[in-house]
């Protein structure tokens, strides 16, 4: 129980700190102009590069942490509202996300078991250019995943509150993917990006190219 604790106060302290970030930009943006109402008036890129780490907490009893891209071409320039500012993309990716540990039985935290999964996530993207600055989207679509469970002393089963898995035996899934985030641009070609939702979230550099 001292080790679930644990971790969730650390899990608490990380979104936190997240949350508390996204607060004070949100303060600093503004001092911005927007820009929502002036379509097309965004960056002309015809395709997106992200790099990102990511972090994980809703999956197989343990944190998992991890690193991926994400490459986005744009389809339609000026959006689906022609009365505003914004964009739509077909997002392409590959996440790596590793689980040190998980639980066995319902509570009781085992930490001989690992799980790694790869995620090739295909998704919409739609984005909307507030200021010259930041931009916000939402991204919906479906993640081809590759599972691999793994015991460091020999098979042991691997339990969340969804269920009891083996460690050992791989398997392909395909699972919904569902993020919101945004963007501090620095200019058209560089940006910070934070992304919230299921499976994971994920921050990183987009390069528009």
């Amino acid at each position: 129980m001292l080790v679930r604790t644990s971790k969730c106060a650390s899990r608490i302290a990380l979104l936190s700190c997240v949350l508390g970030a996204m607060f004070f930009l949100s303060r600093n943006a503004r001092a911005d102009e927007s820009i929502i109402k002036r379509p097309g008036d965004h960056p002309n890129y015809s395709v997106e590069i992200e790099p990102h780490l990511l972090a994980a907490f809703f999956r197989y009893g343990a944190t998992g942490i991890g690193l991926g891209g994400r490459f986005t071409i744009p389809i339609v320039k000026n959006g689906f509202v022609s009365t505003i500012n914004n964009n739509v993309g077909i997002g392409f990716g590959l996440d790596w996300i590793h689980y040190s540990g998980c639980y066995y039985g319902r509570w009781y935290y085992y930490s001989g078991c690992y799980y790694n999964s790869f995620w090739f996530p295909v998704d919409l993207q739609w984005n909307f250019f507030l200021t010259k600055h930041w931009s916000v989207f939402g991204e919906l679509g479906l993640g081809i995943i590759y599972s691999d469970w793994g015991g460091y002393y020999g098979p042991q089963p691997c339990c969340d509150r969804f269920g009891c898995y083996d460690c050992g035996p791989s398997r392909w899934g395909l699972e919904p993917v569902i993020f919101v985030g945004g963007r501090y641009h620095f200019s058209d070609a560089i940006a910070l990006t934070l992304r919230l939702g299921w499976p994971y979230i994920s921050f990183g550099v987009s390069f528009m190219l």
